[in-house]
């Protein structure tokens, strides 16, 4: 049996040491400052992305890799005799996820899967598909079954400021001001692999975080309890803890994982957004 190499992009938001463990590799996609082209959490942070806008007003592009450079990627491994899983963001919010697909046709044994999702909603995948490859699956079935988890996966964030979105033409100017004004932090939810806008929460950041994760997880009999991610865009370390603790007073997770979003999905979110993400039965 064939050794399997499990990869992702950096839009999955995991942590160093959680990719250090898993022995993951990732493919970091790119942000342009201006006219400098930086690599998501190698050249560039989230920080960083946060100053440039402060100073310049103006919002990073992002980059999705390209195909010679992912078919370097997975050749890499291939070489090695090993079989690829690859994990992208979503198809609909990237061209990463069609890239990767074409560069894998050229090699064997590589399989890209569109995670539908971002952030560590991808990041589900990738640890599921680490802990299949320790079990000893072969690479064919994990892709088979990672496909049949990415609709199971419950994945939404709350905006703190529409600032971001509409920098990025995705509001207008008259509804970010009409929200900031009014306190209105929009919840985002992914479905079918697309981002929608939910319920609108009012007020400050803990109040509407609160609101947001008790909406979420009470009275449901549907989550699966194996772990789920608390990921933000550099929230308040103080608020991140209450909400911890909100979430294990509500769910009795067997994991509950902070992870920091990097410079791709902040460049979109801006500071203090916050989800909660996890899978359903």
């Amino acid at each position: 049996m064939a050794k399997i190499k499990v990869t992702c992009d950096s839009t999955c938001d995991l942590t160093k040491e959680i990719y250090d463990k898993l022995n993951v590799s990732v493919m970091p996609l790119g942000v342009y400052l201006g006219e400098e082209l930086k690599r998501d959490g190698v050249t560039a942070t989230a920080l960083e992305i946060f100053d440039y806008v402060s100073k310049t007003g103006v919002l990073p592009k992002t980059s999705a890799c390209s195909i010679g450079e992912y078919a370097d990627f997975f050749k890499q491994f291939t070489d090695e005799g090993c079989e690829v899983i690859h994990i992208n963001i979503g198809s609909d919010l990237s061209a990463s996820h069609q890239n990767a697909r074409l560069a894998a046709e050229e090699l064997e044994g590589v399989y890209v899967i569109d995670s539908k999702n971002l952030s560590s909603g991808s990041g589900h995948l990738v640890i599921e598909a680490c802990e299949m490859a320790q079990n000893g699956m072969e690479a064919c079935d994990i892709a088979a079954k990672l496909n049949e988890m990415v609709p199971k996966l419950d994945v939404s964030f709350v905006v703190q400021t529409l600032d971001y979105l509409y920098k990025g033409g995705r509001c207008s100017g008259v509804a970010a001001l009409g929200a900031n004004l009014l306190k209105l932090r929009p919840c985002i939810d992914v479905k079918d692999g697309k981002l929608g806008v939910g319920k609108k929460y009012r007020g400050n950041i803990t109040k509407t975080l609160r609101d947001y994760i008790t909406d979420r997880l009470s009275g449901r009999d549907d989550l699966d309890l194996k772990r789920i991610f608390i990921t933000h865009s550099h929230a308040p370390a103080e608020v991140v803890a209450e909400l911890k603790e909100l979430i294990a007073e509500l769910a009795p997770f067997e994991e509950i994982i902070e992870t920091v979003a990097g410079c791709t999905i902040t460049s979109h979110c801006g500071p203090d957004c916050l989800g909660i993400l996890f899978f359903t039965k």
